[in-house]
């Protein structure tokens, strides 16, 4: 293969800057400008030099063959981290033979094509870059550690002594095997079911944690949603007027609560309405509120809300408590008064949705385990019939175990890694 090479650390100005070499040429390559090398995983300080030309001051770093990143000889170069360094370092590499810049997330790419991770832990990875929150983090590195791996490899397990035992009644039936496997076959399967079952429930929930739970605020004009949303985001995020009608789009502010990502959302005060663009407004503002997480209903005492009730999951909020007075959760975006009692029970009910977060972070996880279920299905109802088809059951099973390859990435997912490795930068 050839020897790749790139910034791995962020580009700007830093105190320190990684450039990372994989692949054959990769000490040949350090050599030629820090001269004789440290023993494998030392490090040692180095002058870089090329072409009579002191670059920099170096740390070396050097991977064998099956103990780096990417299952290469890994070569890393700690720069001083000014843009000129790194450019010219970068140059000098540039100038050898059998060198070439990576390409984005190359690295990681050979890091799966040499075994050193699964599909589901470079999927880890990409999220544990882009983590931005405390959840995200933990979750991300749960899943690079190889948790759907682990789990997906005893499910594979399960399925695989299912459709052994199938298998035996087909090609060795006059052989000293049981005859009867059906109890053994409908245990495994009703136990793996159930399983799987399970961890799509818990799906929906890792997926939010990922990309981000919605709240939805809503309620009647002027009854202070936006200078709610303004009060929680600690900026003019939506325009407030005495106007009824000012907000006319939903208006998105991201947080974090609670470690959790969560996305506010600011409503068109829901009304009935002649005005065809407060009314597209109003219908927007219902969309994004059925498709919501969780819903804040900021009520104003005797109004009712055209288009949508509120229920026993949903925030009942009293609006503008500075001026009004009434028992329950009240608050002013004002003052402030009750906004931490707000944020304190929004944050509560996402902490306990999360707790049943499963295992599997993305819809292409999902969807596997989805055609893996249809499958079993299929086997168990054939080995549950009064005249079981069992080659048809067994070949059901061979799917199901397909299924759970094309999860950590064995067979089926060509097709799906130039648009994964893509989301890499460059060096990573």
């Amino acid at each position: 293969m050839d020897t790749i090479y790139a910034l791995a650390s962020a580009r700007g100005k830093a105190g320190v800057a990684v450039v990372r070499l994989s692949g054959p040429q990769a000490f040949a390559a350090v050599q030629a400008l820090a001269g004789p090398l440290p023993d494998l995983r030392r490090v040692g300080l180095r002058r870089l030099v090329w072409q009579g030309v002191e670059l920099d001051q170096a740390l070396v770093l050097l991977f064998g063959d099956g103990a780096s990143f990417t299952g290469e000889a890994v070569a890393e170069l700690h720069l001083h981290g000014s843009t000129a360094v790194v450019s010219a370092v970068l140059r000098a590499l540039s100038e050898q033979n059998g060198l070439r810049l990576a390409m984005p997330g190359e690295f990681t790419r050979r890091a799966l094509e040499n075994g050193c991770l699964d599909l589901a832990q470079i999927e880890g990875l990409a999220d544990l870059i882009d983590a931005e929150t405390e959840s995200q983090r933990r979750q991300a590195l749960r899943v690079l550690s190889g948790a759907v791996g682990k789990i997906a490899q005893g499910w594979r397990h399960d399925l695989i002594r299912a459709a052994a035992l199938l298998e035996a009644t087909i090609d060795f039936a006059d052989e000293d095997v049981p005859l009867d496997v059906t109890p053994e076959v409908c245990v495994l399967l009703d136990g793996l079911l159930a399983a799987l079952r399970r961890e799509i429930d818990g799906s929906r929930i890792a997926e939010r944690i990922r990309d981000g739970f919605e709240v939805a605020i809503l309620g009647a004009p002027n009854v202070g949603k936006s200078t709610l949303l303004n009060t929680l985001a600690g900026r003019e995020a939506a325009i407030t007027s005495e106007i009824a009608g000012t907000t006319r789009d939903v208006i998105e502010v991201r947080m974090d609560l609670g470690g959790l990502p969560v996305t506010l959302l600011d409503t068109a005060g829901l009304r009935e309405t002649l005005d065809q663009v407060e009314g597209i407004g109003i219908q927007r503002a219902l969309a994004r509120a059925a498709d919501a997480d969780l819903r804040v209903f900021l009520l104003e005492d005797g109004i009712d809300l055209p288009g949508i009730v509120p229920g026993p999951d949903d925030i009942l909020v009293g609006g503008k408590a500075d001026i009004r007075g009434g028992d329950g959760l009240r608050v002013s975006g004002k003052t402030g008064e009750g906004i931490a009692d707000l944020v304190a029970e929004i944050t509560r009910r996402l902490v306990q949705r999360s707790g049943l977060a499963g295992t599997i972070t993305r819809e292409r996880h999902r969807i596997a385990i989805e055609g893996a279920i249809r499958a079993m299905e299929s086997a168990r109802a054939e080995v549950g019939s009064a005249l079981p088809r069992v080659e048809l059951a067994a070949e059901a099973l061979h799917q199901a175990i397909r299924a759970m390859d094309s999860l950590v990435g064995r067979v089926d997912v060509e097709n799906l890694l130039d648009e994964i490795f893509a989301s890499f930068c460059i060096g990573k």
